[in-house]
């Protein structure tokens, strides 16, 4: 398989001039922290990001404001998997970026394990955090939003919510109910002029995919794609927004693979 090396960085189009945009899972160097990057560069007047691990969101949220420049860049420790941490991180983003725009849920677990091995507790955690976790922040940014009568919501899926792999039950489950989350979703939040949409990338180099995946698996998985290569995180962020900005603007219920080979 040819290796074709990644295209030259894309630079802003303002996108997303004035609008404000909040990020859960984003600190790190994955897909979280490349979309709140691309979203500062795309023009958000403000961005919020939010984790679970305190040093490296301090960190992230730092290294966000030097990187781009922007100014108005607020974090919050949340851990999706608990409803009222879910709804401090909306009311407290509702206040400091003095309302939500755009919401990109990024927050998931992955993990390789055959079915027959996986515990109870390896299937809730992946589905509580991948899903579950998409689902309470939907539901908790939809009231405000849906008040608002505007906003766009864009999820995180897979491209396995399609497709079938080895030891990725768990995972590939969760990422099919973020899909039929988001048609679901949509439907309702039409009604109301809000959007939802997902991006569904089939694989992406980052330090936390290297670490909880066997490298011998991820040269498999990346030589498959037609580039030869996996897709740089900001090539992701870049779908993300397009679906967070007016371009998509007739957009609703979709989810947009963002892969280089059949979905």
């Amino acid at each position: 398989m040819p290796f074709t090396p990644p295209p030259p960085y894309v630079q802003g189009h303002n996108l997303l001039t004035g609008k404000s945009v909040l990020i859960t899972a984003a600190a790190g160097a994955g897909i979280g922290f490349a979309a709140a990057t691309r979203a500062a560069e795309e023009g958000a007047r403000a961005v919020m990001i939010s984790d679970i691990h305190p040093g490296r969101l301090a960190q992230a949220a730092q290294d966000l404001q030097a990187e781009t420049g922007l100014d108005a860049v607020y974090h919050q420790l949340a851990d999706v998997t608990d409803e009222a941490a879910v709804q401090a991180l909306v009311e407290n983003a509702e206040t400091k970026l003095e309302g939500v725009d755009v919401l990109i849920n990024n927050a998931g677990l992955g993990g390789s394990r055959l079915l027959v091995e996986m515990t109870d507790e390896e299937w809730g955690k992946v589905l509580d955090i991948t899903l579950n976790g998409t689902m309470r922040m939907t539901r908790a940014m939809l009231r405000k939003m849906q008040a608002r009568g505007s906003g766009v919501i864009v999820n995180n899926a897979s491209v396995l919510g399609w497709r079938a792999q080895r030891e990725q039950c768990h995972y590939a489950a969760a990422k099919a109910g973020v899909m039929a989350l988001t048609r679901c979703a949509a439907l309702e939040a039409a009604d109301h002029g809000v959007r939802i949409n997902a991006v569904s990338p089939s694989i992406a180099f980052h330090e936390f995919l290297k670490k909880t995946t066997a490298p011998e698996l991820l040269e498999q998985l990346a030589a498959r794609e037609a580039f030869g290569r996996a897709a740089e995180v900001w090539e992701v962020a870049n779908v993300m927004m397009f679906l967070a900005s007016d371009y998509s603007g007739y957009m609703t219920g979709e989810v947009v693979s963002c892969s280089s080979q059949r979905a």
